[in-house]
This record gives structure tokens, sequence and C-alpha cells, in this order.
């Protein structure tokens, strides 16, 4: 009886421990008042909704710049050089990765159960968020059924000069699509189908690939290639006639986010950071359209989700992205520049 006793409280004072510290943690966060989030994700999808969510319960105000992953890397690493640290919490497909070599972020992730694809082993960084990229089309244009079902479809000489995508060196742009290829077919084959891929003459726009998509809402060309599968089904649900082609496989990334050493406000950024991972924040995510990682949160559209029911999808690690994106782009530039 003694043990069950000074069981029930020992867990009772590390329940009140940690009632305490997440106490705590508000307390310093509302101290310093506010908070500034260099983000990739789209503002008025999430970014805003989740902003204005945390203002209301914490009363902490949430400064958010939005950029691609390659501008926060350089903005950030500028910032620190000079002495002058603006961000607290920053996400972006590559930019904890990066960042993280440089060591300008912090080890600290939120206690948060997630699966390990999600999470940096060494607690510099936990995903927020997961992308599929996949070419998109007009269904207006392209009459349901008679879309390009394979990476095949997509040679034929009907679809010369009418695919698009992004030329800014990322997983969501040609240079991912070739990344893709290679890891699917293999180099040999994979640059056999890339140089007949180059005959088609791709658009190529260098442009965030949301503003890429949105070329195909307009009806300037039938399809872009690598764009976020999610954004069709967004798009979709506000009445564009647009959709995402399952040409097996899909890219699946994560999106990681991290804490900025020397930081401002360092309380804050953590409360940010646990707030858009806790069940209320991957919520506000799935109302959004994106898709969520936390595993009790299911995406608002399922057919979303790779599956053995919907469609394959091969993902890579961070860190691969990085590391393999220099080695695509030089492909990439060998084909289509």
């Amino acid at each position: 009886m003694r043990n069950i006793a000074a069981a029930l409280i020992a867990a009772t004072l590390m329940s009140s421990s940690a009632i305490a510290a997440d106490q705590a943690l508000i307390d310093a966060a509302k101290k310093e008042g506010e908070v500034t989030w260099y983000t990739t994700s789209i503002v008025d999808q999430f970014v805003r909704p989740a902003a204005q969510a945390f203002e209301k319960k914490y009363g902490v105000k949430v400064n958010f710049i939005r950029s691609n992953a390659l501008e926060i890397e350089l903005r950030v690493a500028n910032e620190s050089k000079a002495g002058r640290v603006q961000a607290d919490l920053v996400d972006g497909t590559t930019t904890s990765i990066t960042l993280k070599k440089m060591n300008l972020v912090e080890k600290w992730t939120p206690n948060v159960d997630l699966p390990d694809r999600y999470k940096d082993p060494e607690g510099y960084w936990m995903a927020s968020q997961e992308y599929v990229l996949m070419p998109g089309y007009n269904t207006d244009l392209i009459p349901k059924g008679s879309e390009p079902k394979t990476w095949q479809d997509l040679l034929d000489p009907k679809w010369k000069g009418k695919m698009v995508w992004n030329t800014t060196p990322s997983s969501s742009a040609g240079q991912g699509f070739v990344g893709l290829v290679l890891l699917e077919m293999g180099e040999e084959k994979g640059r056999t189908y890339l140089e007949k891929l180059a005959k088609q003459d791709v658009v190529g726009m260098k442009a965030a690939a949301r503003q890429v998509l949105d070329q195909v809402v307009a009806g300037e060309y039938p399809i872009a290639l690598q764009i976020f599968h999610n954004h069709t089904t967004i798009s979709q649900a506000r009445g564009a006639p647009v959709y995402f082609l399952k040409t097996e496989p899909g890219m699946g990334v994560v999106l990681p986010m991290s804490l900025i050493k020397n930081a401002l406000h360092p309380n804050a950024g953590k409360l940010l950071f646990e707030f858009i991972l806790s069940e209320e924040g991957q919520k506000l995510m799935a109302d959004s359209g994106e898709l969520p990682v936390l595993p009790s949160v299911p995406p608002k559209v399922a057919a979303l989700r790779p599956g053995p029911d919907t469609f394959r999808a091969i993902y890579l690690p961070p860190e691969k992205l990085v590391e393999n994106l220099a080695q695509w782009t030089k492909i990439y530039n060998e084909y289509f520049r």
C-alpha cells in the first residue's frame, strides 16, 4: 500500500510540475508580448487563422513574414551575422536543415508524439505539416477521363508547350520533378525520360508553386507539374476547375519547424511552436486544407493521403532533400535551360 501511495504522490507531483511548467511558459511568453514567425506556408490558408487563434488564446501578438525557404535561410543568416536576429520561429522544407548546419537553430522541440519521419532525432526540428508534390490540371480544358494517367502520358505531343512548372530550385519546382524521376527510375532510365520530356517545351515560371497552379486555374495552361496536390482540392472547393493527377509516384516531403538561436522572444516562439503542433493547431491545419502531421487529426480530404487505396508516394527526408537538390538542379539545367 505504501508503494502504491508513494507512486500516486509521485505521479501527482509530476503532473503538477508539468502543469506548472506549461503555465510558466505561457507567463514568460505573455511577458515577451510578441513572436515573429518566418514561414513558407500560405498566409490566407493557415498562417493568418493560426496567428489569430493563438493571439486570442494567449494574448501574444504574432508577426509573420511569408517567403520561400531559400529566402528565409538567407534572411536568417544575414540577420544573425549582423547581430540583429528578428525571427523566433521558422519553417521551410529545407530551412531548418540548412540553418542547423550553420548552428543557427536551437535544440528544442515540443513534447508531441509524432512518427519518426516528422522529427529530427537530434531534436532541432519537428514537422508541422506534410506535402505531396504531383501534377495538377484544369478540368475544363482536360475533361475527366482524358487526363494523363502516367508520366509516359505527359510525353504525348499534344501537351507540348502546354505544361508549366516553377524554376526556383526547390522540391516544388522542375528540379524536384527531375529528382522524383531519378528516384523512381534510376539514373539511366530517368535521364532517358527527362531527355524526352525536355522536347515537350515545359514552360518555366520563377514563381511559387501556388502561383504556378493559379495559372492552370486561370486556364493559361492545362497542366502544372510538381505542385502541392492539396492546393488543387482547396481551389476546387472554392469552385475552381482543377484537380491533381495521380501520375504515381508523388513526392512526399515534410515542413520542418525550428526555434532560432538567440531569439528575441524564445518563450513566445516555443509557445507558438507548441500551439501549431497541438490538436487545436493541427485541426486548424486540416480545416485549411493542408495535411496535418498529428496522427489523431485526419486531413479534410481523405483522398489526399498516400496509401494503398489512394496513390503511391516516395517520402524524402529533409536532410536527403537538401543533400540531393544541388545535383538535381545540375541535371535540370542540362535538359531544361
